[in-house]
């Protein structure tokens, strides 16, 4: 029995069966009532065995989601449309025994293009002009040319699906690329150089840029702290799209006031809502947006492909894709 929202249900529950189906199974859904203050019955919650958190549950569905799985004894795999899984009721999950997979990989692309975005907005000066542009004002760059992009360096925090793909780009435009990540080489690292978290300090001397893609964890909890920042050399710029607890934001806000740091992109913030007192609005050399940077029409889909092909796995005893056994602080 599998455990969905009423939207979900709608719109594809057709489709999971008939993928069930054709893997020899019969999958029955279990959907979640319309009205989010509605509870699903005890008697529905004690069959339920899987269970699919989709995008269309989050945020106002999530209350009922997850008390319709915190009362279901049977429950033994969980799916999410995530990549980030340090909410703590992912950990609950995990240890009653709870198997849980996220769909890692699906926002990869649109998240990766924005973060190539903001690097590019601030190599070429796009702040400067955005505001020109307000104050009307026509105010060309003569005597400070930007620096060409060809020979810089980027360190990516993480050598996930996430940065390896901001990795891959960034060496397209010509970047020398190093990535810092738990794991050996893999042939089809798109990296220049690659080393564990443990050579970090002697590395930031190096970094045009640091752009952090590692998820959230104990280990990664304000890795990004007063001491990094200050080893990075004077000019350099850092690019957040992953997890604003990961940085020491007050740090970071008095490098840029200072002009240590010539620029940030941030996507998350330690914050969210980022209050509207932050000194973060309104610094000429940062670039703000609300923990979006994944928005992308094509995601459900890539997410209920992932969905689908686990469920077939599931169901024939196969290992799952995706599947958080521990903490990878930088990436797999």
């Amino acid at each position: 029995m599998l455990l969905v929202s009423h939207r979900l249900n709608a719109a594809h529950g057709a489709r999971i069966a008939e993928a069930a189906a054709r893997g020899g199974f019969g999958t029955e859904l279990i959907a979640l009532p319309a009205d989010p203050s509605a509870r699903l019955s005890d008697a529905d919650c004690g069959r339920v065995e899987a269970a699919f958190f989709s995008s269309d549950v989050y945020p106002e569905y999530s209350r009922q989601f997850f008390s319709a799985a915190r009362k279901a004894p049977r429950l033994r795999w969980l799916h999410v449309f995530n990549a980030g899984v340090d909410h703590p009721i992912y950990a609950e999950m995990v240890e009653r025994g709870v198997r849980l997979t996220t769909s890692s990989g699906s926002t990869a692309v649109p998240i990766a293009q924005t973060a190539i975005m903001g690097l590019l907005a601030l190599a070429r000066g796009f702040p400067r002009w955005i505001h020109a542009q307000r104050k009307h004002q026509w105010s060309p760059e003569r005597k400070n040319p930007p620096r060409d992009l060809h020979g810089q360096t980027a360190l990516i925090l993480g050598l996930g699906s996430i940065g390896s793909e901001i990795a891959r780009l960034a060496r397209a435009l010509g970047l020398t690329v190093i990535g810092v990540r738990r794991g050996p080489r893999r042939a089809e690292d798109p990296v220049d150089e690659l080393y564990p978290p443990a050579a970090l300090p002697t590395l930031l001397p190096r970094c045009d840029w640091l752009v952090i893609a590692c998820p959230l964890t104990p280990q990664t909890r304000g890795l990004v702290d007063a001491g990094v920042i200050a080893a990075l050399p004077k000019g350099a710029r850092i690019i957040n799209i992953a997890r604003g607890e990961i940085v020491a934001e007050q740090a970071l806000i008095a490098a840029l006031q200072s002009g240590h740091l010539a620029g940030a992109y941030l996507d998350v913030f330690e914050t969210e809502p980022l209050p509207p007192e932050s000194p973060l609005w309104d610094l000429p050399n940062v670039l703000v947006t609300p923990h979006d940077s994944a928005a992308a029409a094509g995601n459900d889909e890539r997410v209920l492909a992932i969905f689908i092909d686990n469920l077939a796995r599931w169901l024939r005893g196969e290992p799952l894709v995706n599947e958080v056994r521990n903490d990878s602080s930088l990436g797999s």
